[in-house]
């Protein structure tokens, strides 16, 4: 009974935190696509228009803060996540496809989080933008590639901002929805499985009780 209620206990808050994934995922997507109207993803003006955004558009602060806040809540509630799902891991299709897409998903929002730093073009994302790329410069027989993808081939400059902001916006956006999507499918699908599962072994357990009174009344 007690390994019942700890088993339900974890399911349950699973689908409760997927839930919050995927509003979080929505919340996020929304105010950047309100964000997008008035940000320039141009070096040396992405800092004046989100400046703009903050200070001369009605609930610009706001729509600004929500859209950070749902981007880093969503990185806790994603981590919180897989330490309950591991916790509760039960090994079935349905729990895979949501373990699988909830690690995915994790990666995401943590891309989604650092594809932004260099987007407001100030001095802290500026030059921690350039510390971490020579990180990635390092990484063997890819690193290049990879810097040249992040930059356009060059110095940090106009065509980077365009490309994060395309990598941030279009890629990664699109596919922490979708992943949300299947994350909460799966774990909808865990619980229907768990249910008749338990309905089934109700059953036999009843079963077993009547075989049990029928003999005992014959004897």
């Amino acid at each position: 009974m007690k390994n019942l209620s700890y088993e339900f206990v974890l399911r349950r808050l699973s689908t409760v935190l997927s839930v919050a994934i995927i509003s979080l995922s929505v919340m996020a997507a929304v105010t950047g696509i309100l964000l997008s109207f008035y940000y320039e993803p141009v070096a040396g003006r992405a800092y004046q228009s989100l400046n703009w955004i903050n200070t001369e558009i009605a609930n610009g602060a706001l729509i600004h803060s929500i859209h950070d806040l749902a981007g880093n809540a969503l990185i806790v509630t994603a981590l919180i996540q897989i330490v309950v799902m591991f916790l509760g891991r039960q090994f079935r299709s349905s729990w895979l496809t949501a373990w699988v897409s909830g690690i995915l998903l994790t990666l995401t929002a943590i891309g989604l989080s650092w594809t932004a730093m260099l987007l407001d073009w100030s001095q802290i994302g500026y030059w921690r933008f350039r510390i971490e790329l020579s990180t990635i410069e390092a990484i063997p027989l890819i690193g290049d590639s990879l810097r040249n993808i992040l930059t356009g081939g060059g110095a940090v400059n106009t065509t980077t901002v365009a490309h994060l902001y395309t990598i941030h916006s279009y890629l990664l956006s699109v596919g922490a929805i979708a992943l949300a999507i299947v994350h909460l499918w799966g774990l909808l699908q865990q619980e229907k499985e768990m249910k008749g599962a338990a309905v089934e072994a109700a059953a036999k357990t009843e079963q077993l009780q009547q075989q049990r009174n029928l003999s005992q009344t014959l004897s």
